[in-house]
């Protein structure tokens, strides 16, 4: 075989294999999409029974660590008069609805690239918006990414030590602070969360990210229980106020999805 019959043989082939790549990555992209779409409808079909109500006319929602899904369906179905949704770094299936949303639905939908932590940040996008107590608060798969206190991992971990990128670090999460924050920006928190301490966190980034332990959830919901009004929703409705922090606990042990909702008492 000739070089040059030899290396038209390569480059063809590299060239093949390249073009079979891309297709690979194209198909994954489209299963990651039609994941994000099919996940957020299953996930709504709990968190819209924390809403206790048809319709939304006239009510305001902030969606925190949006993907966007999630307002454009809850603007079909409940039509409330907008929802603003933030995150980091935002999804090009939000840029995508926040450029067609207009064509489907009345609800005004705004999506920002913020981290809620960035008061300054927040409080301009808030202040733009007029809408600086929303009525409903949406923390989808969100709360155990919101750890800011020192590193925990070694309560889990006797072995582990804090790397300079803090990939394997866990940080505590202080439910004090971080519900006092987010009670200030709306009525009514709703959350959903995943959990399974047994899995790996694909999305932390540096310590801000772990599922929450049971022992964990257990001091969250207690805290909860004893300073707000506190509605279990998923896997089962009843006030923890009312029915008490064990029965929680309880259920907690048997499933791996959890949706509850809270406020202040007035």
């Amino acid at each position: 075989m000739s070089e040059e019959k030899e290396g038209v043989t390569i480059e063809s082939l590299a060239g093949a294999c390249a073009r079979f790549q891309e297709k690979l990555e194209n198909c994954e992209d489209d299963l990651a999409f039609t994941d994000i779409w099919t996940e957020s409808l299953n996930e709504l079909s709990e968190i819209e029974k924390a809403f206790e109500t048809e319709k939304l006319d006239g009510k305001t929602i902030l969606d925190i660590g949006t993907y966007g899904v999630k307002p454009l369906y809850i603007a079909l179905k409940y039509e409330p008069y907008k929802i603003i949704g933030i995150d980091e770094e935002l999804s090009s299936c939000a840029k995508s609805i926040e450029m067609n949303y207009k064509l489907f639905v009345k609800t005004e939908i705004k999506f920002y690239p913020c981290n809620v932590f960035n008061d300054e940040k927040l409080n301009e996008i808030l202040d733009k918006e007029n809408q600086h107590k929303s009525d409903f608060v949406l923390l989808s798969k969100t709360l155990h990414h919101l750890r800011t206190g020192e590193c925990i991992a070694r309560k889990r971990d006797p072995e582990h030590t804090c790397q300079e990128d803090e990939s394997t670090c866990i940080y505590k999460f202080d439910e004090q602070e971080i519900f006092n924050c987010l009670l200030g920006l709306g009525k009514r928190l709703i959350v959903y969360e995943w959990y399974d301490p047994g899995k790996s966190d694909n999305d932390k980034v540096r310590g801000r990210g772990g599922y929450f332990t049971p022992m964990e959830w257990e001091r969250i919901l207690r805290h909860l229980s004893e300073k707000y009004r506190t509605v279990l929703i998923q896997p089962s409705k009843f006030s923890i106020n009312e029915e008490g922090i064990e029965k929680v606990i309880e259920k907690l042990r048997q499933i791996e999805t959890i949706c509850f909702y809270v406020e202040k008492v007035e």
